[in-house]
């Protein structure tokens, strides 16, 4: 499948544990490259609350390399000050998965500062802590999957259930374009903000910030093999069985073009449990 380029708002970084500020218009198809680039030059510069144990946890030579290596293009230390991480919370993160990017940084996170990190893999089956007793929840580029298989709605319920009133539900997701359908981009990998936003407001969820942090400009959304030609999965042949991919494999230089690209765009997302 093809898609449009997309055109997504500009958002100022808030500081953690600030109060809300005035959440921007829904990102729209009618704004140009040009007030793009300009609504992102006029963005003020993130401010960061020091933490010194979650700098410790993201620096750790305990981390594998790997994942170090992907800091440039994921900003854990500032896209985990932006959800509102601290010390003494119970984060609970849904499908960490085998490699554990975020829970080698969590973990460790929580043993320094007398929190408790929980990794759940099938939240309908429980989210490993009493109801209401979660102080942040942690998705990362998950809701393609959730979307395929009928999941969003019911994983947004539970999370609210699991939080505290006024606990965090934190989103990081590949940014697709707005307008399309949501059926046809879930294979590629991609969701659209909008589609994001209101399957946790329909939860009961409030949107408190939104950053363009991990935004990436180079990425028009538009792969061969969806989301996972670019770096770190890297796809560069068709797979068996996923009749969207192109037919044919990468040359060099598409290969290499498809690099320099980086990471997906993805939208990065606060919301809070009202209470």
């Amino acid at each position: 499948m093809r898609l449009v380029a997309l055109a997504a708002a500009a958002v100022v970084l808030a500081p953690a544990l600030a109060s809300a500020q005035t959440v921007p218009a829904m990102p729209t198809l009618d704004e140009t490259p040009a007030q793009r680039t300009a609504r992102r030059a006029a963005m003020m510069p993130p401010v960061h609350q020091e933490d010194a144990a979650l700098q410790a946890a993201v620096a750790s030579e305990t981390r594998p390399a790997a994942d170090r290596a992907r800091d440039p293009f994921r900003h854990p230390f500032e896209t985990l000050t932006f959800w509102g991480l601290r010390p003494n919370l119970t984060v609970v993160e849904i499908e960490p998965g085998r490699a554990g990017w975020w829970r080698n940084i969590l973990e460790p996170y929580a043993a320094a500062t007398g929190g408790t990190y929980v990794g759940v893999n099938r939240p309908l089956e429980g989210m490993g802590v009493a109801d209401g007793s979660a102080d942040m929840v942690v998705v990362a580029r998950a809701l393609h999957n959730w979307h395929r298989a009928g999941r969003t709605g019911p994983y947004m319920e539970a999370f609210f259930k699991a939080l505290k009133p006024g606990g965090i539900l934190a989103i990081e997701q590949h940014r697709g374009p707005e307008g399309l359908n949501p059926d046809q981009t879930a294979p590629t990998g991609y969701m659209s903000e909008s589609y994001v936003i209101r399957a946790a407001q329909a939860a009961g969820f409030v949107l408190e910030e939104r950053s363009e942090l991990n935004a990436n400009p180079k990425d028009d959304h538009d792969h061969p093999y969806g989301v996972w030609s670019l770096p770190p999965v890297r796809v560069s042949a068709p797979r068996e069985g996923n009749a969207l991919d192109r037919p044919t494999p990468l040359t060099e230089a598409e290969r290499a073009e498809l690099d320099a690209v980086g990471e997906s765009d993805r939208m990065t997302l606060r919301f809070r449990k009202p209470g």
